[in-house]
């Protein structure tokens, strides 16, 4: 059975390149390119891992992470950024993020 797995970003180019390499290596993909639609997701799937974006317009990744750990506490969640701070890097891993990690 292939991963599931839910991609949370703003830039629709970003995700149409990741979702199409992770497509390639068998897993299943699902986009969100705003916190509603994340938060739709999230609450009408089963996904094994969330790949989001820590800066977006509407809300931040550290607010979409307490929102998912509030209705998935176990979920695996990986936090991506162009633009990464320590602060923001330690806030995500107390929080619960498994990983903190810079956009390529």
């Amino acid at each position: 059975m292939a991963e599931k797995v839910l991609l949370i970003d703003d830039e629709v180019e970003f995700l149409e390149a990741l979702s199409e390499r992770m497509e390639i290596r068998g897993m299943e993909v699902t986009t969100a390119e705003n916190a509603d639609s994340a938060v739709s997701a999230i609450n009408s799937g089963d996904f094994d891992a969330i790949v989001l974006d820590l800066q977006m317009p509407d809300m931040n990744g550290i607010d979409m992470l307490k929102v998912i750990r509030k209705t998935n506490p176990d979920m695996q969640v990986i936090l991506l950024t162009g633009q990464a701070t320590l602060e923001a890097g330690i806030q995500a891993m107390k929080l619960g993020a498994m990983d903190f990690m810079e956009k390529p």
